[in-house]
C-alpha cells in the first residue's frame, strides 16, 4: 500500500515535467527583428542626356604667313609668341628692286600720257577739218586709231604701276588675321621666294598665326551610340537637341570646369571606316587663352533630354558578373533583386533606364545586412547617411531584444 501511495505523486511530477518540456519546444527562441535599411523611392523623371568624351583643341583659324615676293629677308618686326593684329607688319623683305620697278613703271605712264596727248590733238584737228574736205577720210581714220592705241597704252602703263606698287607692298609681310604669332621659320639674311607655277616652287613659310579665341574642340561619337540615340528618339524616350542647342562643357587640365560652354557647330555626315565613329566639332570661347591648340581635354556633351528614367544614388546600384542590379524592399517586406540598365552617371546618381518600376523602394544603405528573400524594414534614406548604418543599428537592436527576452 505504501508503495502505491508513493508512485502516484511521482507519476504526477513526471507528467508535469514532460508538459513543461513540450511547451518549451513549441515556443522556441525569439526571432530577431527585420534589418533596418535606408531606401529611396524610384520616381520617373527627365534628365539631360550627357556623355563624357575626349576632345582635342584646335585653333579657330590658323594662317600660314608666307613670302609673296622673292628677295632677301631684312628683319623680323614682331616678337615671337605674342598676339598680333590683322595687317600688322611681321617681316620686311629687301624692297630696292621692287621700288626701282615701280619708278620705271611710273615713268612709262608719263611717256604714254604724252604720246596720247599728241595723238589726241591730231585726231581733234582732223575731225574739225574733215567736214570741209581739207583732210581725207583715211587720214582721219589713222589719226583716230593712233589716239585709241595711245589711250590703251596709258592704261597698260598704269596697270604696270599698280602691279609694281602691289609687289613693293608685299615686301612688308603682314598678318592676315588677329591671333598669336608663332616661331620664326626663316632667319634674317636668308633668300625667300614666292610660288612659281612653272617651276613648281612653293612660297617660303615665315611663321604661323593662330586665332585662340574662340577655339574649336574636335571629338567623335561612335556610330552605334548615334543609332541608339535615334532609336530612342523615335520611341519617345529621348529628345535630341538641335545642333545649335547642343552644348559642350570642357574640363580643364587641372580638373576644373571651363566657365564657358561650347556650342556644337559641325556634325559629320559620314562614318570614319577606320574607327566607326562620326566627327563632331564644338566652338568654345577662350577669352584668357588658357586652352591652347593641340591640348586633349575631357568634355561633357549635352545631347538632349532623357525621359522616364530613374536617378538612383551610386551606393544603391551594385554590380556582379551578371551586370548592374539593385535590391528592392517589396510590398511583402522582403528583399528582391532587380537587374537594371545603368550606364551613365549624373552627379552622384546613376541614371537607370530600365529594370525598375515607379514606386520601387531601392535600398541604398544597409546592403550588407540583407540578401534577396530576407525581411527588411524600409526607412527613408538621407544623403548624409552612411552605407550600412541603418542595417547595423537594426541588427544591434534585434540582438539586444533577443538577449532581454532570454
Amino acid at each position: 500500500m505504501k508503495s502505491s501511495s508513493l508512485r502516484a505523486p511521482l507519476l504526477c511530477l513526471g507528467l508535469l515535467a514532460l508538459t513543461a518540456c513540450g511547451k518549451g519546444k513549441e515556443q522556441g527562441p525569439p526571432q530577431p527583428p527585420a534589418a533596418e535599411v535606408g531606401v529611396v523611392k524610384a520616381q520617373p523623371q527627365s534628365t539631360p542626356l550627357t556623355k563624357d568624351l575626349v576632345g582635342r583643341v584646335s585653333a579657330y583659324r590658323s594662317a600660314d604667313v608666307r613670302a609673296r615676293v622673292s628677295g632677301v629677308l631684312l628683319r623680323r618686326v614682331y616678337q615671337e609668341g605674342t598676339d598680333v593684329k590683322q595687317g600688322q607688319v611681321l617681316f620686311e623683305i629687301d624692297p630696292s628692286v621692287y621700288q626701282a620697278t615701280l619708278n620705271s613703271a611710273q615713268a612709262n605712264v608719263v611717256s604714254a600720257q604724252a604720246t596720247y596727248v599728241n595723238y589726241h590733238k591730231t585726231a581733234e584737228r582732223f575731225r574739225s577739218l574733215r567736214p570741209q574736205n581739207y583732210v581725207s577720210q583715211s587720214d582721219l581714220d589713222a589719226a583716230e586709231a593712233n589716239e585709241r592705241s595711245s589711250a590703251a597704252q596709258v592704261k597698260q602703263a598704269q596697270a604696270a604701276v599698280e602691279n609694281a606698287r602691289i609687289a613693293l607692298g608685299f615686301t612688308r609681310v603682314t598678318s592676315p588675321i588677329d591671333g598669336r604669332a608663332g616661331q620664326q621659320q626663316v632667319t634674317e639674311g636668308a633668300i625667300v621666294g614666292s610660288a612659281n607655277a612653272d617651276t613648281g616652287a612653293t612660297s617660303t613659310l615665315l611663321t604661323t598665326v593662330d586665332q585662340l579665341d574662340p577655339l574649336y574642340v574636335n571629338f567623335t561619337v561612335s556610330a552605334a551610340d548615334l543609332d541608339r540615340l535615334r532609336s530612342s528618339q523615335k520611341a519617345g524616350n529621348v529628345s535630341l537637341a538641335d545642333q545649335s542647342k547642343t552644348t559642350v562643357q570642357v574640363t580643364l587640365p587641372d580638373g576644373s570646369k571651363s566657365p564657358e560652354a561650347g556650342t556644337l557647330d559641325f556634325s559629320g555626315a559620314t562614318v570614319d571606316p577606320t574607327t566607326g565613329s562620326v566627327n563632331l566639332r564644338a566652338q568654345l570661347a577662350n577669352p584668357d587663352h588658357r586652352l591652347l591648340p593641340g591640348t586633349y581635354v575631357t568634355i561633357t556633351a549635352n545631347l538632349g533630354e532623357q525621359h522616364n528614367v530613374f536617378l538612383i544614388p551610386q551606393a544603391g546600384v551594385l554590380r556582379d558578373v551578371a551586370g548592374a542590379y539593385t535590391l528592392v524592399v517589396g510590398q511583402d517586406g522582403k528583399v528582391v533583386r532587380k537587374n537594371v540598365n545603368a550606364d551613365n552617371v549624373r552627379g552622384g546618381d546613376w541614371i537607370v533606364t530600365g529594370g525598375l518600376n515607379s514606386g520601387d523602394q531601392v535600398i541604398v544603405s544597409g546592403l550588407q545586412t540583407v540578401q534577396p528573400g530576407a525581411p527588411a524594414k524600409a526607412t527613408p534614406w538621407q544623403p548624409d547617411q552612411k552605407s550600412g548604418a541603418p542595417g547595423q543599428q537594426g541588427a544591434a537592436a534585434g540582438a539586444k531584444s533577443a538577449a532581454g527576452k532570454q
